[in-house]
């Protein structure tokens, strides 16, 4: 019966440590130089970007996702992308109601979980207010290159700056310019404790709890 019971229980967390991929892996390394600004320079449209976020529970199970507001630019020299700075405030950092019922979370909604996220127990809002992701290098997309990005044709680096730690994250890109407007699309996931993102001290039964991973999807908008 023991056995039985050990065979079953490591039947069901291999079972839960896998969810289906939907993202790319982002790539890591320590920070870089920032990208000179070249070119012309494009203001981010706020009200047509956004920065979606998703975590889940161990497995992949019992997602949250929401969204946050981001400002800032792009530059642009010769038809090509060569920097940009984008912020994203965390005070404005939202979990979307159908992520979270209350009946099976006892009782919390997703505003409670947007005030857990903001406090110190994850980014700590009143110390840190945003989220920075400045520009590093931008290339062609490697010819054969397969991405969960949907005509993705660039790999894009960065510096993404998380309360007090800088990590260089790549990932691959759809970047699109058009005139006076640019647009920038990417799905990629990254491992929050590579900036510290823990909930309690190490070790904490409440962290395990929580997937590492957290999957971003960019949607950045900027015009003259």
């Amino acid at each position: 019966m023991k056995k039985i019971t050990i065979l079953a229980l490591s039947a069901f967390l291999f079972t839960v440590s896998c969810k289906e991929s939907k993202t790319d892996d982002a790539t890591t390394t320590t920070e870089q130089s920032v990208a000179e600004s070249k070119g012309e320079m494009y203001t981010i449209n706020t009200d047509s970007s956004s920065v979606n976020w998703k975590a889940y529970h161990k497995g992949g199970l019992n997602p949250r996702f929401g969204i946050t507001k981001t400002t800032g630019t792009l530059s642009v020299e010769n038809g090509n992308l060569t920097s940009g700075s984008l912020i994203s405030d965390i005070n404005s950092l939202t979990t979307d109601p159908k992520s979270v019922d209350p009946k099976a979370s006892e009782g919390k909604t997703s505003a409670d979980l947007d005030g857990h996220l903001k406090n110190a127990d994850f980014f700590d809002v009143a110390k840190y207010p945003t989220v920075k992701f400045e520009i590093t290098k931008v290339e062609d997309l490697a010819a054969g290159t397969s991405s969960k990005t949907e005509g993705a044709n660039k790999t894009v680096s960065g510096n993404l700056t998380i309360k007090d730690k800088t990590v260089n994250v790549t990932f691959p890109a759809k970047v699109e310019i058009t005139g006076n407007e640019v647009k920038m699309w990417s799905k990629f996931t990254i491992n929050r404790q590579d900036w510290g993102l823990a909930y309690g001290a190490e070790g904490d039964v409440k962290d395990w709890a929580i997937s590492q991973e957290v999957d971003l999807d960019m949607n950045i908008v900027a015009t003259k």
